[in-house]
């Protein structure tokens, strides 16, 4: 009688959350003269993911809790 309802999407996790201002990346590619692909965005934001994880390992190592630039 009546249909499932499709299941609503789970809000990202912080694993694959975007961390880059996609508009701002877009226009910096495009001011040098070039054009970005639809993938560019999450590409960057998983290697952005990748070096604050190294980066929050290194502050852990030194047992601080405050991630700081010299982790990077």
């Amino acid at each position: 009688m009546f249909e499932d309802a499709p299941a609503a999407e789970a809000a990202p996790s912080a694993s694959n959350e975007t961390l880059v201002v996609g508009s701002k990346v877009k226009a910096y590619v495009k001011s040098k003269d070039m054009m970005s692909s639809g993938e560019l965005i999450g590409a960057l934001s998983d290697k952005v993911h990748d070096l604050l994880d190294a980066a929050i390992a290194r502050t852990q190592a030194n047992k601080r809790s405050t991630v700081k630039a010299s982790d990077l």
